[in-house]
This record gives C-alpha cells, structure tokens and sequence, in this order.
C-alpha cells in the first residue's frame, strides 16, 4: 500500500509505457548505441547548441540544419537543406547503407545526388519549430532507410519517428514545439518542413525522460528549458522510468543501465 502511495503518478498507459520501451530497444539496436554513450546529448534550444551570428535568413537556416544534422549522428548523409523549389528526384531507396550508420564513421552513399530538404523563411523566425521540423525529417530518413521494422511495424513508422528524435537527444524540443505548428513531414522533397506531431505530449515526454535516465541527465538539467505546463509530467515520468528499470528484462537497456 505504501509503495503505490508514494509512486509517481503514470502519465501514459502501460501499453504505451511498453512500446516505447521497446522501440527504444529496438533504436538502441539498430541505429548505433555507441553513438547514443559516447556523442548523443541532450540538446537544448539555447546558444550554446546553436552559437553563431549571421548574416541572412538563409544562413541561420542552413547553421540550424548542419548542427541538427551533427546532434543527429548523420553527418556523413548525404542531406542538403534548400529554400529553392527542389529539382533533386533522389529518393531515401536510392540510399546506400554500410554497416556502420551514425557517426564520424557511418558510412553512406548515394548515386544521384543528395536528399534535398526545403524550408521556407518565415519557419526561421520561429527556431525552435525548425529545429524540431528538422531532426522529424531527419529520424524519418533513418527509420524509413531501416531493414528492421519498429515494434508494431508499418503503422508506427510515424509514432517510432518521432522516438527516434527523441533517441537522438531532440525531446526537449519535441515537446516544446508538439502542437506549436500544424503540417506533414511529408516526403524529403516536401518545401514546408513543419510537422504533425505522431506521439502526445505525455508520450513524448516519456520518451525524453527515458533518454535522461539513460544518459543519467539529471531533471534539474531538463526542467528549465520545458515549457512550465510539462514539467510536473516530465518529472513523473523520469521517476517512473528510475524504478521501471531497475527490474526491466529489456538488454538493449540493460546494456545502458547496468554502466
């Protein structure tokens, strides 16, 4: 009785709790987990993630983009950023994947080209929604190029997208921005990079606790930069997460946790 009394209020159903604790596995798995030990950060809207004057629209936006691209471990992708109507029909199939997928050393290909990703300029007015616009294009193209299907397959590629942004450090962000702007992720070649957001704030919210815990980023470090009606669910939910998994079975988490 005095265990459930002073357990953390559940933000999200157990269900729910479970997928994204297995999608989570199933990224750890299949996108680099030295990657998510040794370079992922939990990254914040602030200078010192995205530092730098400049001197036209078109210049901050493409700043946003090559630093989102380097947080996101896919740095060696082939993936510009336009504000020109894109001429490029290279397509995500016309990827080629080594073994090795994020990181210094990925190693990634393509014949035709690179991946054009559009933007419009009034989007630069509002970073924070551009940045989070960016990395959901960005773990789209991971999760799509993926042999491996996430946990429920097809019809969660959107839900695994949007935890694959999170896996890659962008929570914080993610659910910030969640019903900030409406719009499609739509297909690389798509001018508008705003979003739809695929999981709820409350599951987003878990999704970046899970990465704190993970990564032992402490709550104080989170708590400022959320917008203040989050804060009370993403403290819940870190709690959940800390005695979730002391006794969690899952070795993909296993392998982070027991460091």
């Amino acid at each position: 009785m005095l265990a459930k009394l002073f357990s953390p209020k559940e933000i999200i159903d157990e269900n729910t709790q479970n997928w994204i604790f297995d999608t989570f596995a199933w990224a750890i798995e299949n996108f680099e987990i030295n990657v998510l030990k040794n370079d992922s950060r939990l990254i914040l809207p602030t200078n010192e993630f995205y530092p730098g004057t400049v001197s036209s629209i078109d210049e901050m936006a493409q700043a946003m983009f090559i630093n989102t691209k380097n947080y996101a471990g896919m740095q060696k992708w082939p993936i510009q950023l336009s504000s020109a109507t894109p001429t490029s029909n290279t397509a995500i199939e016309d990827l080629s994947l080594g073994p090795i997928i994020r990181g210094d050393h990925a190693e990634v290909a393509i014949s035709n080209g690179a991946l054009i990703l559009g933007f419009t300029p009034n989007q630069v007015n509002q970073p924070q929604d551009l940045i989070a616009a960016i990395s959901q294009t960005l773990a789209s193209i991971l999760v799509i190029s993926n042999k491996v299907m996430p946990p429920g397959g097809k019809e969660y590629l959107p839900q695994a997208t949007d935890l694959v942004a999170c896996f890659m450090g962008f929570g914080v962000i993610f659910a910030n921005t969640a019903y900030q702007f409406k719009g499609g992720c739509g297909a690389c070649n798509n001018a508008s990079l705003n979003r739809q957001a695929a999981l709820t704030e409350p599951e987003t919210l878990y999704a970046l606790a899970l990465f704190c815990v993970l990564k032992k980023e402490p709550m104080k470090n989170v708590k400022g930069h959320l917008k203040s009606h989050l804060k009370k669910d993403f403290v819940n939910a870190y709690r959940s997460i800390e005695q979730s998994l002391s006794s969690t079975t899952q070795p993909a988490l296993l392998a982070l946790v027991s460091e």
